[in-house]
């Protein structure tokens, strides 16, 4: 595993959810080896670090907890309902839009080189 900070959020690389490709708490990506390097997938990821920190802990997890129950109650499998979670919803969207001009940072910027690296692995 390895641990990097860049500007606005950490990403440890090698490591994410069952079944996902990234994973994102807080300010901190969780990615497996397989997506480094996925603008898309990065860009997803820096969005969901920005619903957190506009959303706050409770207010995130509040609204996307509640989102994928409600979904699962009402018989949909995982996969649907996670694909009708609001905040998955926008963090797609933003995602395939920056990619196709170009941004893959949060806060609008191109970048990717990590301030510091800690680890390798």
């Amino acid at each position: 595993m390895r641990l990097e900070r860049h500007d606005g959020y950490w990403l440890l690389v090698g490591v994410a959810a069952p079944g996902a490709a990234a994973t994102t708490l807080g300010p901190l990506i969780l990615m497996r080896r397989r997506g480094v390097g996925d603008p898309r997938l990065l860009r997803h990821e820096l969005e969901h670090v920005r619903q957190w920190r506009e959303q706050g802990v409770v207010g995130f997890l509040a609204r996307y907890l509640g989102a994928y129950l409600r979904w699962r109650l009402r018989g949909y499998p995982h996969w649907a309902a996670y694909r009708r979670i609001p905040q998955e919803i926008e963090a797609e969207w933003i995602a395939r839009r920056s990619v196709l001009g170009g941004s893959a940072r949060a806060d609008g910027e191109a970048g990717g080189r990590p301030a510091a690296v800690i680890g390798e692995g």
